[in-house]
């Protein structure tokens, strides 16, 4: 029979339900089913990495059939189908528990981004992927929560490297019918929702909803015919365009996403702004109110007092600014709607350092009483880089508080991790994460077990990197040298330190390289040889970002360093599950204090992999001494880089080195065994999704749906 949504060509009437399984991302983070799709053809699962939709398109139907029969195949489908049904419609959840009297109105959740499962590709990195980690736990959590982003057609961009190294960004529009996305018609079945008006034209928004467990993420999108050719190829790549290109797609994230959610019926209780970029969503919601006759101020105490803000960096160039032209020329006479004049609306977006600019990050500063960085560190930064928007107030009690970011547990811990913990904790032990003490329990897990566990991981890594660059030879690479650098010659047994991130000049990629003879004496000792893996993109207009990769690229064809470092290609989410799950150590040299939070060193701890870092971020409030290892800062008379440097080349020969190689008589490292064990402990019990959405509950979420949001005055206009 044919499936209700009709892409799936074949599916008997007895496991049918794997249609409804596919199309929400739920699955994406139960073993279960992820089990359960893998074993209908091993192969493919690879082959389409691991996405269930595009494997029951190309299955062959005989095996569908066989499936069908399969009495064991049958008994752990229903499992799974009960399973999907109790986690997103039960109402005794973790929220339901805690807050019996709020009134179960949804948070409703902005960010530019999401980053869910690669088959989805509408996100660049950290930002986005935090955004789908939010709504996962509070899926898991019970939180009412609906996502609002937007929908690029041709994602961010897919990388390739030339022979020499230089970063090329290729467009290509992905496989809808491949996604779990459904269309959202309007009321008389229109294919919009909403209109926006942008740039003195009217433009129609439509929304694709993407089920993430019991919470659902609208994606806007303006590709209908309806609409002038410009318009509708808005949505076309994520920061991409140039800032005009930037400044049409936030409004129409802010004020269509809020539109969107009245067409549908939906009254948020709070409205949560994950970055600046979806702050116009604050100045569509003191349209609607003055609309209704309320007065300005009244308004603005309003949407202030439902309003959550989270900023998500300390670099300039994270926040956008607008020239009051460019906001002009995109909004129109919005302060006529607003019932405001011009300069009250722009004030707004006033920042005293860059006159003639609408910022906003200031914007949404003004228009939200809990305002929050993303680890202490940033909190604290933060508070000392908008202090001017607070004339006179001392810089430490400016009101920007924290919530530290946290990583979804069940997306990132790898598989044997979790059969570990079965084994050592009991089956149940995913319903006991909150039990005071509970991790404390993993620093007993078995040293042997563990190590055998994370080789295994190892291997998946190095089995994956191997295969990466025998399809890429046969469809890209040219020479020998770009088959070495994609990581061929790595030795699955030697000390392997990953690398994986967004590539900013802030973030040091290439501090790493500073003394190439230490570093080579290092990497090609016989005895205890040390290998690096590279992995990750520079923002398209970040030509410096692209440098710094560049010249981490060159080391890779060098052959003084015997194919010992690698970069590995067009980083996603299905890579990054690999590198956080199977090299060694996790390296992060961001120049303090310019990493907000840094969460790809939380996804490597909850598999047991050690940090070695500058004290940012989160390692600054996360190092302990046990779990990892921390550069200390630069004196104030040293030079950072080359302090980091020294520091950093120190800790691997006195301390990282020896330790791993430090084995028993079973080939086991005690000692580095420990710091796994630590590492474990110190994520699963302070750096989990879990517990950061437990805190936007209890400080932002619940305060502002009872009415009791900061009293905190806004930042001067």
């Amino acid at each position: 029979m044919t499936t209700p949504h009709g892409r799936i060509p074949y599916l008997p009437a007895r496991i049918e339900g794997l249609a409804t399984l596919s199309m929400n991302l739920w699955w994406s983070w139960s073993r279960e089913a992820r089990h359960l799709f893998r074993s209908i053809d091993e192969a493919l699962w690879h082959l389409t990495r691991h996405n269930p939709l595009e494997l029951l398109c190309r299955v062959d139907p005989a095996r569908i059939a066989a499936c069908a029969s399969d009495s064991d195949f049958l008994r752990r489908y229903d499992d799974v189908m009960g399973r999907l049904a109790h986690e997103t419609t039960s109402p005794d959840t973790w929220f339901a528990r805690s807050y019996p009297e709020l009134d179960g109105r949804p948070v409703a959740y902005f960010c530019a981004e999401f980053g869910l499962h690669h088959s989805v590709p509408i996100y660049s990195g950290g930002l986005g992927v935090l955004a789908g980690d939010h709504c996962k736990a509070a899926s898991d959590l019970g939180v009412p929560m609906v996502g609002v982003g937007l929908f690029y057609m041709k994602g961010y961009f897919d990388q390739r490297l030339r022979l020499d190294g230089w970063q090329q960004d290729s467009d290509e529009e992905f496989d809808i019918s491949l996604t779990p996305l459904v269309p959202v018609t309007g009321a008389r079945q229109e294919p919009f929702l909403t209109v926006v008006e942008t740039a003195g034209r009217p433009v129609h928004v439509r929304a694709w909803r993407m089920m993430v467990g019991r919470v659902p993420i609208y994606l806007l999108d303006t590709n209908l015919d309806v609409n002038h050719p410009d318009d509708r190829a808005l949505m076309n790549k994520l920061y991409a365009g140039g800032p005009d290109m930037r400044l049409r797609q936030e409004w129409i994230l802010g004020v269509g996403g809020v539109r969107v959610l009245r067409a549908m019926g939906i009254d948020p209780s709070v409205w949560h702004a994950n970055e600046g970029h979806a702050a116009f969503m604050m100045v569509e919601r003191l349209r609607e109110y003055t609309a209704q006759g309320m007065p300005l101020k009244e308004a603005v105490h309003q949407v202030r007092e439902q309003g959550v803000f989270t900023t998500h960096t300390p670099v300039p160039a994270g926040h956008d600014a607008f020239s009051v032209d460019q906001l002009e020329s995109v909004a129109g006479p919005v302060w006529a709607e607003v019932g405001m004049d011009r300069e009250t609306l722009l004030s707004l977006g006033a920042h005293p350092d860059l006159p003639g600019q609408f910022h906003m990050t200031v914007t949404a500063m003004r228009l939200a009483a809990g305002v929050n960085g993303v680890s202490r560190r940033h909190g604290q930064v933060s508070r000392n880089i908008w202090r001017d928007l607070w004339p006179g107030r001392p810089w430490e009690t400016v009101p920007i508080g924290h919530v530290t970011n946290g990583v979804h547990l069940a997306t990132w811990m790898a598989s044997p991790i979790m059969a570990l913990l079965d084994e050592h904790l009991g089956p149940d032990w995913g319903s006991r994460l909150d039990d005071p003490g509970f991790w404390d329990r993993v620093l007993t897990l078995d040293h042997g077990r563990f190590w055998d566990a994370h080789l295994r991981l190892k291997q998946i890594l190095a089995n994956f990197v191997r295969e990466d660059a025998r399809r890429r030879f046969a469809t890209q690479l040219k020479e020998a040298a770009q088959v070495v650098g994609a990581g061929t010659l790595l030795d699955p047994t030697a000390l392997t330190i990953g690398f994986a991130r967004r590539f900013a000049t802030y973030k040091r990629a290439n501090l790493i390289f500073r003394d190439l003879e230490r570093l080579r004496r290092m990497l090609v000792d016989p005895w205890r040889p040390v290998q690096i893996i590279f992995a990750g993109k520079a923002h398209p207009a970040d030509d410096p970002g692209k440098e710094v990769l560049q010249s981490v690229y060159q080391f890779t064809r060098d052959p003084a360093f015997e194919g010992r470092v690698a970069f590995l290609e067009d980083y996603d989410m299905h890579l990054a599950h690999l590198l956080v799950q199977g090299v060694d150590l996790w390296l992060n040299l961001p120049r303090v204090p310019l990493e907000a939070s840094g969460t790809s060193g939380m996804k490597a701890a909850l598999n047991g992999i050690p940090q070695l870092s500058t004290l940012d971020g989160w390692w600054q409030e996360g190092y302990d001494g046990l779990s990892g290892w921390a550069i200390s800062p630069a004196g104030e008379s040293e030079d950072a880089d080359a302090a980091d440097a020294e520091r950093f080349y120190r800790l691997l020969e006195e301390q990282v080195i020896p330790l791993y190689y430090t084995r028993n008589a079973a080939g086991v490292p005690l000692g580095w065994v420990e710091k796994m064990r630590h590492a474990l402990r110190l994520a699963g019990s302070r750096f989990t999704a879990r517990r950061m959405v437990q805190d936007y509950v209890q400080e932002h979420y619940a305060p502002a749906i009872r009415g009791e949001s900061s009293g905190d005055d806004p930042p001067t206009a």
